[in-house]
């Protein structure tokens, strides 16, 4: 993630050209300068360009690891370059819906790229009523159902891993592979039953 001397490039503030008169001429100090010129150039093109480096979007790519820590993004270096960039761009939004039905098809999507519908709410249940009977017990599990989206397969296990690490540590999730999507089955377009 440093950024290394680059081959030609000028420095837009060469230090030669800012020395006094005396050594304007000195062949040494401007050789000297130079060699310090070739060092500073890209920490002055990192800095000129340093708002490009905080968006996700157009963030060099040996950056966007790094961004992605800052955020609490997931950032898998075996996905393709724009699927890394859209997942560390859309942290924040997938941390504010995390565990609820929205958030987890939205990052079952993002992430493993299958459409998914979510069945049960796993609820809590509660009373504002100060000594009111106790409610009835929630539904026993979270039903969640997959089927492919953007790759012809679903790799089950992964699906499995991140429906456990998305989902409240008070619910029972299952997790249901489909060929396609369920036909007739509640399905409203957004993964919401």
């Amino acid at each position: 993630m440093s950024r290394a001397a680059v081959p030609g490039l000028p420095s837009r503030h060469p230090i030669g050209g800012q020395l006094p008169a005396l050594y304007a001429e000195d062949d040494f100090a401007q050789r000297f300068t130079a060699g310090l010129d070739t060092v500073l150039a890209p920490v002055f093109a990192t800095l000129d360009n340093l708002p490009a480096y905080f968006d996700p979007r157009v963030t060099p790519a040996d950056f966007l690891s790094w961004l992605a820590t800052w955020v609490g993004g997931v950032d898998d270096p075996r996905w393709p370059p724009d699927q890394r960039r859209e997942a560390v761009a859309r942290a924040v939004e997938l941390h504010r819906r995390r565990g609820t039905r929205r958030g987890l098809v939205d990052a079952l999507r993002l992430v493993l790229g299958v459409s998914a519908e979510v069945e049960g709410d796993g609820a809590a249940i509660w009373s504002g009523t100060p000594g009111a009977a106790l409610p009835p017990a929630p539904a026993d599990e979270v039903l969640v159902r997959v089927w492919p989206h953007r790759e012809p397969t679903v790799d089950a296990d992964r699906v499995r891993a991140l429906v456990r690490a998305l989902c409240p540590v008070h619910t029972v999730c299952r997790v249901e592979v489909l060929p396609g999507p369920p036909s007739g089955g509640g399905e409203r377009g957004d993964g919401l039953a």
